[in-house]
């Protein structure tokens, strides 16, 4: 059994997936091809955003927003600190100071008691609260509405990382269209991932829009070899864009898919772990399904029933972000983030794809309900 079962999406689009590349190659055109263009028009029109600009990865994406929006030095950007460090790690390669803020437990997203907190202190020591960085984690869109009027009460912008929540809804809207930014990747992990690197960046603003288009190749002005900003290298290859381009076609349909596999988790083990909450205004993309122990312990329990039944099942992420090395010296709520560290000790995530069978889902199911029984005796 896979984790996540890249292979039968693979041999459901192979065909098409041949026919981009043999174009690409035809064509020559590798870097900024016309394929490019193409995805960048596509993907906007589907989340409903008025720009999409592509770029190498979804790391870049995150720093590209930052340096587009001018945020720098003794500017404080507020991060949930359980979440991966690609998140924080682009803060001070613009001069700015990540800032960690805690999690909610119903959603593992940001949470704005922690984020209000986190505002006061940063001010506090000296920085200029400049920019929110909510994660869509989990594939789940975060509490946008709260957020976004914090961020706009203390005068920040709202940079949306939905590097696992792209094409997720909250509130009618999809995620792409929240912030003055939303950035993603389309690492292949995702649900909505490439055979490489590659992310994009969305706005309505025409004008991020186009310093956006000049930041990612080196900074460039109307002519080639006049660079009107230090800019970087984050161009989307060709063949990743053509190879989007046919998983696009068929994402709203997986998107429906891993509806039906989050479902039947939802009902088979209800009272059994801690299970993903949703409100009915909320459509989280799944990119994993991800359930609470009761313990570490129970974690560990958990996880070594499922190895020896030949079931994988991952741990995202183990050590919260203010807790590693590169990052402990950071800002972070004065409160605390006891919420990280309980999520941090206790989650674990098992196989969720659109092509899981059911019969290997109900595999996973009486595992799990199984451990959980026996713990309860």
């Amino acid at each position: 059994m896979q984790f996540i079962d890249l292979q039968s999406q693979q041999d459901r689009i192979r065909r098409g997936i041949d026919a981009r590349i043999t174009a690409v190659l035809d064509h020559g055109a590798y870097i900024m091809g016309p394929e490019v263009a193409e995805l960048e028009n596509a993907l906007a029109e589907f989340c409903g955003a008025k720009y999409c600009i592509s770029c190498a990865n979804g790391t870049d994406a995150l720093q590209l927003a930052l340096m587009a929006l001018a945020i720098g030095e003794g500017d404080a950007v507020f991060v949930p600190s359980f979440t991966f460090a690609a998140s924080a790690e682009v803060v001070p390669f613009v001069g700015a100071t990540p800032v960690f803020v805690d999690v909610a437990l119903d959603s593992y997203t940001m949470c704005p008691n922690s984020l209000l907190r986190a505002v006061e202190h940063a001010r506090s020591i000296g920085l200029r609260p400049a920019a929110v960085m909510p994660v869509d984690l989990f594939g789940r869109p975060a509490d946008y509405d709260v957020l976004e009027e914090i961020a706009a009460n203390h005068d920040m912008v709202v940079i949306a990382d939905s590097a696992q929540g792209w094409g997720g809804v909250y509130k009618g809207r999809m995620t792409g269209t929240f912030g003055k930014i939303t950035t993603t990747s389309f690492f292949p992990a995702k649900p909505l991932g490439c055979y490489g690197d590659g992310g994009a960046i969305f706005t309505d603003d025409p004008d991020l829009a186009a310093v956006l288009d000049s930041y990612r190749i080196h900074g460039k002005g109307a002519e080639k070899y006049d660079n009107v900003r230090i800019g970087m290298n984050s161009r989307l290859d060709t063949l990743q864009a053509a190879i989007l381009l046919e998983k696009l076609a068929i994402y709203a349909d997986e998107i429906a898919q891993r509806q039906r596999v989050a479902a039947r988790y939802n009902a088979a083990l209800a009272g059994h772990f801690t299970l993903p909450k949703m409100s009915n205004d909320i459509q989280s993309i799944w990119a994993q399904y991800t359930l609470r122990a009761a313990s570490a312990d129970q974690r560990s329990e958990v996880m070594g029933a499922l190895k020896a039944a030949g079931i994988p099942s991952v741990i995202y992420y183990p050590k919260p972000l203010n807790q590693q090395t590169a990052y402990r010296d950071f800002p972070v709520d004065p409160d605390g983030l006891s919420n990280s560290a309980t999520a941090a000790s206790t989650v674990f995530s098992v196989p969720m794809s659109p092509y899981l069978a059911e019969a290997d889902q109900d595999k996973v199911i009486a595992k799990l309900q199984m451990v959980s029984a026996r713990a309860e005796e």
